[in-house]
């Protein structure tokens, strides 16, 4: 038998058999991490499979290249899991091990992430932390204080003392040193939270009394401003319900601080509670406020509509992945110099130039939400627009080759190869790009 033959490797391909463009393991990691929720199912992909391919790749990348990635996943992309597990990965390799502990300081910046890393690094069995993890963990530990250790000390299969006596923190003074040791005897002030206010509400009475309780706490916390952003925009449903005052919500909402908060809040806030849309507008154009012509030049988007768009973000969350669309289309019409929306699902069409929950109504309606078909959509969009394309994104998860064998951005530019004007193409499938776990 003859060896000495050319093999070629095959070309990998799409879910759906597109041919698929070759990345590096780094790029890879990237899009692993960034575009998706850990441990959530995606359309063609559960979430273990996508926490394996993160433990394939994290030792085939260079260790400075982990490290920044998972800062940046924590720190501009506001991911709480993805981070702490790509440094437990880091732990599990010597050429990844001496970034660990200052890797793992910075992203924990919530304290129940402290019990939640040594979850994620007990998941295949109980085993020794590394030394790295302890002075990672040690160090962590010293930025709560007892507010922050008493709101997070949740019950679960590590709790906050364990890490605590895990690592070996030392305290810095006797104020600490006084701390912790509430935090190991269990002895921490209970947290003054919306959430504990309302679960003491009216216990022991009777139902009527205890609406009436519930009603009571709900109100205080508006008039007192105890409701921060998002716990206000998330339980505007649970107030109706309550029967809080229609002025009282409105005046919340009129003094929100809005200055973190993205569209796709407020466009899922007003789908649960509609009779306060008009407040919740308002509210969303002052957190846009000073960022017109922020993004220079002509930006093209596209958003799909495509029925999966229905779908919630994560098994936990109301939000659907439309939300997180539909926010970006809101987002660029207030920032981007120059603009030009559409939506594709069976086609691709065009927006017509509306700002707020009017342009929300307006990508809703466009078109049936069937299919995705974003080759399909491309070639229209680039038919429509006569220009220079480049795709700058897009959703890879539901896409249909474009016929004919060219390779991947073929056909995207002007006669001869020629770009007469540069333009921004993105393709959305925005809840994995938006959402994301407070922090």
């Amino acid at each position: 038998m003859r060896l000495n033959i050319f093999k070629s490797k095959p070309r990998p391909r799409t879910h759906e058999g597109a041919p698929a463009k070759v990345i590096t393991p780094e790029q890879a990691l990237r899009r692993s991490v960034l575009s998706c929720m850990l441990w959530e199912g995606e359309f063609y992909e559960d979430g273990v499979q996508i926490a394996g391919r993160i433990h394939e790749l994290v030792p085939l990348v260079e260790v400075e290249k982990v490290a920044a990635l998972a800062v940046e996943a924590r720190e501009r992309m506001k991911l709480r899991h993805a981070p702490l597990l790509l440094v437990r990965e880091m732990a599990r390799h010597a050429t990844h091990r001496g970034l660990v502990a200052e890797t793992l300081a910075r992203v924990i910046q919530r304290a129940d992430e402290l019990s939640e890393f040594v979850a994620i690094y007990w998941a295949g069995g109980r085993q020794p932390l590394s030394a790295q993890v302890k002075k990672g963990l040690a160090a962590a530990f010293g930025k709560f204080d007892e507010y922050a250790l008493a709101k997070y000390d949740r019950a679960g299969a590590v709790r906050l003392r364990d890490v605590l006596f895990l690592s070996h923190a030392r305290p810095v003074d006797e104020a600490q040193a006084a701390l912790w040791k509430r935090l190991a005897e269990d002895e921490l002030a209970t947290p003054d939270t919306w959430e504990v206010a309302l679960s003491a509400a009216g216990r022991g009475e009777a139902p009527e009394g205890r609406a009436s309780a519930k009603r009571e706490v709900w109100e205080r916390l508006l008039v007192e401003r105890k409701l921060g952003a998002l716990a206000l925009l998330r339980n505007l449903r649970n107030l109706h319900t309550a029967g809080v005052s229609d002025e009282l919500v409105v005046g919340a909402l009129a003094a929100l601080k809005t200055d973190r908060v993205l569209p796709f809040r407020f466009l899922a806030a007003a789908r649960s509670a509609p009779q306060w849309e008009e407040a919740l507008e308002t509210a969303m154009f002052r957190a846009l406020e000073g960022r017109a012509g922020r993004l220079t030049g002509h930006t093209v988007l596209l958003v799909d509509v495509s029925g999966s768009m229905e779908s919630s973000i994560s098994s936990r969350s109301e939000m659907r992945r439309s939300d997180a669309g539909y926010g970006l289309a809101i987002l660029l019409r207030e920032i981007a110099e120059k603009v030009t929306i559409y939506t594709f699902s069976e086609d691709a069409k065009r927006v017509a130039s509306r700002r707020g929950m009017a342009l929300r109504d307006a990508l809703d309606q466009s078109q049936p939400h069937g299919g995705t078909y974003l080759g399909k959509a491309l070639e229209q969009v680039e038919a429509d627009l006569r220009g220079g394309l480049r795709p700058a994104g897009g959703d890879h998860r539901r896409t249909v080759a474009r016929p004919g064998p060219r390779a991947q951005g073929e056909g995207l530019r002007g006669e001869r190869g020629q770009q007469p004007e540069r333009r921004r193409l993105r393709g959305v499938d925005a809840h994995r790009r938006l959402e994301r776990g407070g922090g």
